[in-house]
Order: structure tokens, then C-alpha cells, then sequence
């Protein structure tokens, strides 16, 4: 018994009935129309102009209707709110394309058909219904059996169980009616093969654009922390012999910490999408001042670096600034302050890098112990703009190379 009254008590049962009431509301004015029109239409049989006028023009006139982009919107956030189940899944939005416009005009004409039908029976059943449960104890009036055709064969006993059918089949119409209606909304009203690529492609991007932020954020905050935490070392260890070096080392960190702290708020301003604020453009003009932080951090650098390189394109020396900077990040956390060698020029129409060390204590294998991006991150950036890349130990040393094409296509 708990089971067949369960959907009187459900909200969703009446949610959804609430949709079908609102579609029988809208589909009035049409009705109303095809009332006005159907004295002009010139055809003598009164039922197939009934038809025409009550049936078909409507459903003609709600299609036409439904084919007007925000009809998908309104539609689609109504029967989200309301009719739960796979509806509320959908994501609103108005019709970009003319299958979703024919779509939501089916929708539209289902929606306000079904909902007339319910909502007739709606305002009739339930006094219907009243009527027979009432029957048994009234003496109802001659003329009214007659009205009907029962006259004096009238039983009123059976009145009670066909009042309380006509609601549990009314009841149950509804349910399946918005039952139907929900799980038929993610089709009519949800997006297009073309929409869903769309979307894919936007996600694509902005998982893109979230990995080469997380490259930036690791390759310029991840070198100034590892930079920081050897001048701090070497500053301790000479603050009492070599003062003038333990200031030098202090303004290095000071640099590196608002260099670093910089990077952080562009990255920043771009998740919180300010366009105030630009992304980092570090290049390989600014490779002096991240040498001299690396020397000052204690390694011996040995750099040889072509003058030539300032001129290469800016989207090649972004991303080589970048891929040094990584190579002696890495360096720095995997072998220690041991004497790095970097070779840096151009060679016909490619960017040469090469850099090299002794291995240190965990064998050079330049991989970011503790989660970091490390190398794959420059394999991104290399990828990118594709050029060439080569890492490993060879011999007693690592080696670094990457070799970047200065135009797209050589």
C-alpha cells in the first residue's frame, strides 16, 4: 500500500507535474488562435476543421516556435530545475546549430502536447472523481441522471471504486508522463555530436593551457627555491669569514625570491583570468642575470653563450630561457654545486643547448625526486616547438641537448 501512495508524497511527482501544467499553459495561446481562425477556414465537414484547427495548427505553430534559439535555453533550464532524473544533467543553452533548433522544436511540441493532456485531465478528473465518492450518500436529481443517460438504472454503488480508479490512473499518467519526459530531455535538449566536439576541444585547451602554466610556475619558482636554498647555505657558511660574499649571496636571494615572486603572480593572474596581467616573458636576454644567481648560489659555471642567440624568434628564446633554466635546476637538485658546462648558440637554422656535469650522488638520472615535472616538462616545451631532445648519463658525466628549430617547418 506504502508503494502505490509513495509518488503522492514525492516531490519529484509533482515537480514534474508542474512541467506538464506549465506546457498545457503555453500551448493556450495556440489554442486560442486555431478557435479564432477555424469560422475562416473554408471546409464544411466541422470535425476535420476541428482537427486542423485544434490539433494541427497548434503543433505547427509551437515547431515553428521551438525553432528560436532561446526556446532550447528556456526549455533546457526548465526541465533541469524540474523534472530531475537525466534531465537534470543538462546544460542550458540556447541552439547553435539548426539540428539543436530542430531538437528543441520537437521538444517543444511534445512538451506543451503532453502537458495539455495531462492538464486537462487535471481539472477534470479530480471532480470527477469527487462526484463518485460522494455518490452513495446523495440523492442526486432526476434530471441530472438523465443529463446522462441513466435515468432510473442508475447504481450508485459502484460509483466510489471508479472515482478512486479515475485518480490512481491519472496519478499514474503523470508519473509516466514526466518519467518519459525526463529521460527523453538529454536527447532532444542536450548538446550535438558538434557541440560535445566543441566542448572536448575547449577542455583540450584548457588543460593545455593548465599544464604550461604548470611548467612556468615549476621551471621559474622551483630554480629560485633551489637557487635560494644554496646562497642561504654558502651565505651561513662565509657570514663571519667573507661578509662581502654572505651580502652578496643575500641580494641574490632577495632577487631571486621577487623574480620568483613575480612569475607566481602573472601565473596567478592568469588562473584567476586577469587579463591585467600578462604571462611571464623571460628570455634568453635575461640568461645573464640567471647565470650570475647560479654562480652566486656557489657552481662553477662555465658558460659560453653566442651573442646571436638574443635575436632568435621570441617564442624559441621563451622557451629555451626556460629549458636552461631547468637543466641547471636540475643540476642544482641532483648533483649538488658541481661545475656545470653550458654551450648555447645557433647553428644554421637551429638553436643548439648542451649542458653537462658530473653525476652526483643519486647518478644523474634527472628525474625529479619528490614529484616534480623535471625533465618532462622540457620534453613539453621541445615537443612543442619540434625540435629534438637528448638526456642520460654518458660516462662519469650527464649530459643535456636540445636542439631547436628557429622557424616552424625546418
Amino acid at each position: 500500500m506504502l508503494r502505490v501512495l509513495r509518488p503522492l508524497i514525492e516531490r519529484t511527482t509533482w515537480r514534474r507535474w508542474s512541467h506538464l501544467v506549465v506546457g498545457g499553459a503555453l500551448l493556450m495561446p495556440y489554442w486560442f488562435l486555431g478557435i479564432s481562425m477555424m469560422p475562416l477556414l473554408p471546409l464544411a465537414n466541422g470535425a476535420v476543421k476541428a482537427v486542423l484547427m485544434l490539433v494541427v495548427m497548434p503543433a505547427a505553430a509551437t515547431f515553428v516556435t521551438g525553432l528560436v534559439p532561446t526556446v532550447r535555453l528556456l526549455e533546457s533550464s526548465l526541465a533541469k530545475e524540474l523534472l530531475s532524473g537525466p534531465a537534470a544533467a543538462l546544460v542550458p543553452g540556447s541552439a547553435a546549430s539548426w539540428e539543436s533548433r530542430i531538437r528543441a522544436a520537437a521538444w517543444f511540441t511534445l512538451h506543451l502536447g503532453v502537458g495539455v493532456v495531462v492538464s486537462g485531465l487535471s481539472l477534470a478528473v479530480p471532480p470527477f472523481a469527487v462526484v463518485m465518492l460522494l455518490a452513495p450518500g446523495v440523492s442526486w436529481d432526476t434530471r441530472f441522471l438523465e443529463a446522462w443517460g441513466w435515468e432510473d438504472a442508475w447504481h450508485q454503488w459502484p460509483a466510489p471504486p471508479i472515482g478512486l480508479a479515475s485518480l490512481a490512473v491519472l496519478l499514474a499518467l503523470i508519473v509516466a508522463a514526466g518519467a518519459l519526459l525526463s529521460r527523453l530531455a538529454p536527447w532532444f535538449l542536450g548538446p550535438t555530436a558538434a557541440e560535445r566536439l566543441a566542448a572536448v576541444e575547449s577542455e583540450a585547451v584548457r588543460l593545455a593551457e593548465r599544464n604550461r602554466l604548470a611548467r612556468e610556475l615549476h621551471d621559474s619558482v622551483g630554480h629560485a627555491l633551489s637557487v635560494v636554498t644554496l646562497q642561504a647555505g654558502a651565505a651561513g657558511r662565509v657570514l663571519d669569514s667573507d661578509p662581502g660574499f654572505a651580502r652578496e649571496a643575500l641580494g641574490a636571494i632577495e632577487e631571486s625570491a621577487r623574480s620568483a615572486l613575480e612569475d607566481l603572480d602573472h601565473v596567478l593572474g592568469l588562473l584567476r583570468d586577469d587579463p591585467s596581467r600578462p604571462a611571464p616573458q623571460a628570455t634568453l636576454k635575461d640568461l645573464g642575470r640567471l647565470l650570475e644567481q647560479t654562480r652566486i648560489a656557489g657552481v662553477t659555471l662555465d658558460a659560453e653563450v653566442d651573442p646571436g642567440v638574443e635575436h632568435v624568434p621570441a617564442a624559441v628564446s621563451r622557451e629555451a630561457y626556460r629549458i636552461v633554466q631547468e637543466g641547471l635546476t636540475n643540476a642544482l637538485r641532483h648533483a649538488g654545486k658541481v661545475p656545470v658546462r653550458l654551450r648555447l648558440g645557433t647553428d644554421g637554422e637551429r638553436l643548439e643547448v648542451e649542458m653537462s656535469n658530473p653525476l652526483g650522488e643519486h647518478g644523474g638520472d634527472g628525474a625529479d625526486h619528490g614529484g616534480g615535472r623535471g625533465l618532462g616538462g622540457v620534453r613539453e616545451r621541445v615537443t612543442v616547438l619540434r625540435g629534438e631532445m637528448t638526456a642520460g648519463a654518458d660516462g662519469d658525466r650527464w649530459r643535456f641537448r636540445v636542439s631547436l628549430p628557429l622557424r616552424s617547418g625546418t
